[in-house]
């Protein structure tokens, strides 16, 4: 694990968060047709069988039985648990709120790395969580710091603290070299690993919701080509270039690259809705960046 960035690394990092923003908003656009536990397991479902045939080497041994433990704990953090908080939060609390809970990923996953996995934080990663968090919330307050103040946090914030921790030690656990080599080395067995056991639960969590209430899913083509989307880019794709990200530059740095969700959030939103960019974009843009290049520096000597 090597925290040193080089471009190819800059770009693994990157492009997670310009698909997830396109998740935030293609997630809030279905909210009222597809209920967030099923949407979920709808999701993985199809990413499932797309990874079906690319993973195959999975079913060549004996892994995803002999490591049914590591597997199903990667599936319940990283796709049961996280996915599904957060569509739940998106429910209750605005887009601007969850937006903000999960600024906090740096912090978390700085505070989780020192508690549980034994990792040492430096001087360095604290001044740049603060920047990276200092940029989204420029970002979500539009310039206005006074916007903060009457934000008010309702359950959905909660959802997503907790989804935020989950996606912490999910990201802390890919470091860890417990895997059999020849599935760690196929990128798409080893996801599709993780995606077998999140699918098993993310069907328990949409049983829950079945049972606790009555929801239908409203077909259209918007619905269909949503599900397309959320289960290639943000799922597939994203958790691809996540996984061969934090292995190159660690749980840490990597976080910081989560903040950059929020502000291309931001300006996908500004661009459906026709308004160009203002100066704040731009401060926040720096301020997150620096952050990034800043935790990510190496002392000299």
């Amino acid at each position: 694990m090597n925290q040193k960035l080089s471009p190819s690394t800059i770009g693994l990092l990157t492009l997670p968060p310009l698909l997830w923003a396109g998740n935030a908003i293609v997630g809030r656009l279905v909210r009222e047709a597809v209920p967030p536990m099923t949407l979920n397991l709808l999701r993985w479902s199809i990413a499932m069988l797309i990874l079906l045939p690319l993973g195959r080497r999975l079913f060549a041994s004996d892994a995803l039985r002999s490591n049914w433990r590591r597997f199903a704990l990667l599936g319940l953090l990283g796709i049961g648990l996280y996915n599904s908080l957060q569509y739940l939060a998106l429910q209750s609390s605005t887009p601007i709120n969850v937006t903000l809970v999960a600024a906090g990923m740096p912090v978390w996953m700085l505070a989780i790395g020192a508690l549980f996995f034994g990792v040492k934080v430096g001087r360095q990663q604290v001044i740049g969580a603060a920047m990276s968090i200092v940029g989204v919330l420029v970002v979500l307050c539009r310039g206005d710091w006074q916007q903060l103040a009457a934000m008010r946090l309702v359950a959905g914030d909660l959802y997503m603290i907790l989804a935020t921790i989950a996606w912490s030690f999910y990201s802390w656990l890919l470091t860890q070299q417990k895997d059999p080599p020849a599935v760690r080395a196929d990128w798409a067995a080893f996801l599709l690993a993780q995606v077998i056991y999140g699918v098993l639960w993310s069907g328990v969590f949409a049983g829950v919701e079945w049972a606790g209430a009555t929801h239908a899913i409203h077909w259209s083509w918007t619905v269909a080509a949503a599900l397309m989307y959320v289960a290639i880019g943000p799922a597939i794709i994203a958790f691809r270039c996540w996984g061969a990200g934090v292995q190159r530059a660690g749980p840490s740095v990597g976080a910081f690259f989560t903040n950059l969700t929020p502000l291309f959030a931001a300006m996908m939103s500004s661009a459906f809705l026709g308004e160009l960019p203002h100066l704040y974009h731009g401060v926040a843009f720096a301020l997150i960046v620096g952050g990034i290049v800043f935790s990510s520096r190496r002392k000299a000597g």
